[in-house]
């Protein structure tokens, strides 16, 4: 005589531990191609690396705690949504977005003075033009909808997730699985990339000297690149 199969339910303890997993391994890879060039092109280091990754990390909890909840409210058919080709225009849009934002900060920049004139007198306190004008990443709602964008990305982890939100048939429920899932698929690689991409990204503009420029322009080019193929489908986080 077979069985009723019942379904396993799924705690918060245990979302948070699937997004440590997830964010432990794959999360990394899929981030570095979309994050990466924005550290190599703005060149903030560990102290400054927030400003790129609150926003980002803001908008990958804010895209988990959307599916949770909605797979609690509606049931396994966010699944289905979530693999709609125009939810690919999410992540690739934003990436565009960003990557405009870093040609902005290019031209704008390149319309500056750099250093200071010859002829100019000497004062004794000499400050650069980085010192003076603080240096603004790239527009706030990009990266947050790039990280909302990875978020509506399906994964064998967040398969889970969106299951177990399902069988709980609550928002609420799975509104908080979300937000575990999140917690956790969030923590590993802002440690990375705060200490690691970032610091990477600073010493690169430091000893590149004039190669700025060039730097920035290949940045923000990898980035339109991946933001269009991204939303055609030709490439999957």
């Amino acid at each position: 005589m077979l069985m009723p199969i019942t379904p396993v339910s799924l705690s918060f303890g245990a979302a948070v531990l699937l997004g440590l997993s997830f964010g432990a391994g794959p999360c990394n890879i899929a981030c570095l191609p979309y994050l990466g060039p924005v550290f190599m092109a703005t060149g903030d280091g560990v102290q400054k690396s927030w400003r790129i990754l609150l926003h980002f990390s803001l908008g990958r909890m804010s895209g988990y705690a959307l599916l949770g909840c909605a797979a609690g409210w509606i049931g396994l058919l966010v699944q289905e949504w979530i693999n709609n080709p125009a939810v690919r225009w999410v992540l690739g849009g934003a990436t565009i977005l960003v990557a405009f934002s870093l040609l902005w900060r290019y031209y704008r920049n390149a319309k500056k003075p750099f250093g200071c004139s010859k002829n100019q007198p000497k004062t004794g306190i000499e400050v650069s033009l980085d010192q003076l004008q603080p240096q603004t990443t790239t527009m706030p709602g990009g990266l947050f909808f790039m990280g909302m964008g990875m978020a509506l990305n399906p994964c064998g982890p967040l398969t889970m997730v969106v299951f177990g939100a399902a069988t709980t048939a609550s928002a609420l429920s799975g509104l908080s699985l979300g937000i575990g899932f999140g917690l956790g698929a969030v923590v590993i690689p802002t440690i990375i990339f705060a200490f690691g991409v970032a610091h990477f990204g600073a010493q690169l503009r430091e000893h590149v000297g004039r190669w700025r420029g060039p730097l920035e322009l290949s940045s923000a080019g990898l980035l339109l690149f991946m933001g269009v193929f991204t939303g055609l489908g030709w490439i999957s986080p």
